[in-house]
């Protein structure tokens, strides 16, 4: 698998960037390549890409999740074998850092020959750019999910319903201001799926 790792800032508040990350089905806005996403529930999407030519579906899972902190997910099925984590730094009031780490097994010569030349990267850096301008021309998001997503539900018949404590929210858009908290570094513990969370020589 190759790594891949970008940062970025972005001119809104912690809130307001990690809500607007969750809406999943909002992807085709700003990541070349992205055809299609379906949210099939709070942990599954399946995915339609379409780059240099070649199309691809695929399912991803969601191992962990924490608002204003992280989400982390990986493949489940399908064309593409990847595992990544999105974290979310408090800057200021007005300002965060997003921060994208992922590992991608490359398939075909293409997409080695690119993976090669460092054409990930460059799509990753130019994604979390096009993020940055979706968001901060908006000025806010277009909708926000605030449940919590652990390590331990996964293979735990979990299906996205929260206890009291952190019962998922979905907001509707408008400016939220709130400081979030400082997030964890990608490489920090429980950003990571476990090698017991993994199936095997599929996709992880």
């Amino acid at each position: 698998m190759s790594m891949v790792k970008q940062t970025i800032d972005v001119d809104v508040p912690v809130r307001n960037a990690y809500n607007q990350w969750t809406q999943f089905e909002e992807f085709p806005s700003f990541m070349e390549g992205v055809e299609d996403v379906t949210q099939i529930d709070d942990r599954h999407c399946h995915w339609q890409t379409k780059i240099a030519g070649v199309r691809r579906e695929f399912d991803t899972e969601i191992v962990d999740q924490l608002p204003d902190e992280r989400i982390s997910w990986r493949t489940v099925g399908g064309d593409v074998q990847q595992k990544g984590v999105v974290t979310f730094q408090w800057l200021d009031e007005s300002h965060t850092r997003v921060s994208l780490a992922m590992d991608v097994e490359p398939h075909g010569l293409a997409e080695k020959a690119g993976d090669a030349l460092g054409i990930l990267d460059l799509r990753v850096k130019e994604d979390l750019k096009r993020f940055k301008g979706f968001i901060e021309e908006q000025g806010h998001e277009t909708g926000g999910w605030r449940g919590r997503v652990s390590p331990s539900d996964i293979g735990g018949g979990h299906t996205g319903t929260a206890t009291p404590s952190d019962a998922p929210v979905r907001e509707a858009p408008g400016p939220m201001g709130a400081p979030g908290p400082t997030s964890t570094s990608p490489d920090a513990p429980g950003a990571w799926p476990t090698p017991g969370d993994h199936r095997g020589p599929g996709p992880v």
